[in-house]
């Protein structure tokens, strides 16, 4: 699914008339509960967006958060370069 059509993902989006939204502070923080749900650890294997404070990034609540097998090769690569 892309999180990115959920205002909460990002902070900011728009309703179905164009018209910019920002979502509560408790829409984001039960946005970012139901993401935690969807797993028992957070694996993070996306480079492009490791930058981004979004819900996706950032508020998924897990003890255990790792980086991926494609993110160590980015950064094995920049480490390299």
């Amino acid at each position: 699914e892309n999180l990115r059509f959920h205002a909460e993902e990002e902070g900011k989006g728009k309703d179905a008339q164009g018209n910019k939204v920002k979502p509560t502070a408790e829409a984001v923080k039960k946005f970012r509960a139901s993401l935690t749900k969807l797993g028992d650890i957070f694996v993070n294997d996306a480079f492009g967006t490791a930058h981004r404070a979004h819900s996706s990034m950032v508020g998924v609540e897990l003890e255990t958060r790792v980086a991926g097998f494609c993110m160590k090769k980015e950064l094995d690569y920049f480490a390299n370069a």
